[in-house]
């Protein structure tokens, strides 16, 4: 059994069970859920949902949608099932248990399904990185696959027009819109920054299958006050469930 504890998201609207000891989701999965749009009846896909912070953030601002979430480990899938019976999202959310990255990700039964948006905060560092902070965090921070491995497999499960959403470090946007070019486009690059004046450190990502539009780079988002005190009025309505303005 993994050793959990319970923290509040969206101003107590959404409280979720997270490994005491391992990695707990925070802003970067706010972040993301504020992020993406949908259409009523529309399914989205997150893949590596872990304990479905991003996940269940999204099914709790958009009530309107389906959400379907892939983890490769089987105590975070059921941690994240467990997440969904407790804020009452049976009826929107699922999780399946399997690899993202993999063909029969979905079952053979559901190979082929597209999905009408796929999200994901994939692990920042490769095999090659310094290990992470404990044995506990390794798969949340490390990946064996490089980031191209995973836009390609997820641009796979996209329909037309449909986007792929994801957050990564802002130092890897070059490496970044390498793996999109060629598979995803109507880009866009909106830069989160801890606080104002200071460099981004963080990026989302959105493209869409078979758009042609041109790149798109925003202001993007300061979370904190030039101090660093307060958060900002951007940042508050986050935490309280708004849609991120991508601009």
């Amino acid at each position: 059994m993994v050793e959990t504890q319970e923290d509040a998201f969206l101003n107590g609207k959404l409280v979720l069970a997270q490994p005491k000891s391992g990695y707990r989701a925070g802003m970067d999965a706010l972040l993301l859920a504020a992020a993406l749009e949908a259409e009523p009846g529309q399914l989205l896909m997150e893949a590596g949902c872990g304990a479905g912070a991003a996940l269940l953030a999204a099914a709790t601002r958009m009530g309107h949608a389906q959400f379907l979430g892939i983890e490769n480990d089987p105590h975070m899938a059921a941690l994240a099932r467990s997440n969904i019976a407790r804020n009452a999202l049976d009826a929107r959310v699922s999780v399946v248990d399997g690899d993202c990255l993999a063909p029969l990700a979905l079952g053979a039964a559901q190979e082929k399904q597209v999905f009408d948006g796929v999200f994901c905060n994939p692990p920042f560092d490769d095999a090659n990185s310094a290990p992470a902070p404990s044995p506990a965090r390794e798969k949340a921070y490390r990946t064996h696959a490089p980031i191209e491995a995973w836009i390609k497999a997820l641009a796979n499960r996209l329909r037309g027009g449909a986007a792929l959403t994801l957050i990564h470090r802002a130092h890897r946007l070059p490496e970044l819109l390498r793996a999109l070019e060629g598979r995803l486009g109507g880009i866009e690059a909106f830069p989160v920054r801890a606080r104002a004046g200071e460099a981004a450190k963080r990026v989302l990502i959105r493209a869409r299958k078979g758009s042609r539009q041109p790149l798109r780079l925003y202001a993007g988002l300061d979370l904190h006050d030039h101090n660093g005190t307060k958060h900002s009025a951007q940042a508050q309505a986050l935490w309280q469930g708004a849609a991120l303005d991508w601009r």
